[in-house]
């Protein structure tokens, strides 16, 4: 990426399943749903949002290998995406195993995300 001009980051949660692409998903879901670019086109090349560029960095406790990137990059709706996978987040108890909810256990996965967009 040439240029950043915004970065925006959130938190997701698993609390039951230890699924971490859920929780990567809810972490780029907070971190992008709450903010709005109006002007970001004037600042991009041609003035097009399609020539914008998204870098996702994941900050995962567990299951690094198991993160699906290629549904991670769908939750951005414009420009090239990139996704970074690194070691990060938290696990702690939820308390619980719930059998219906597909526990294996009774952590929670804890994700971390900086979506950094600019061109």
């Amino acid at each position: 990426m040439e240029r950043i001009i915004f970065i925006e980051t959130g938190t997701g949660i698993d609390v039951h399943g230890q699924n971490i692409t859920k929780a990567c998903l809810r972490a780029v879901e907070n971190a992008i749903h709450y903010n709005s670019m109006p002007g970001i086109k004037h600042y991009l090349p041609e003035e097009n949002l399609h020539n914008m560029r998204v870098n996702v960095r994941l900050a995962v406790p567990k299951d690094k290998e198991n993160v699906d990137v290629a549904r991670v990059k769908e939750e951005i709706p414009y420009g090239t995406v990139t996704v970074e996978v690194m070691d990060g987040g938290m696990t702690t108890t939820s308390g619980i195993v719930l059998e219906d909810k597909e526990d294996k256990n009774d952590l929670m996965y804890i994700v971390n995300a900086a979506v950094e967009v600019g061109y």
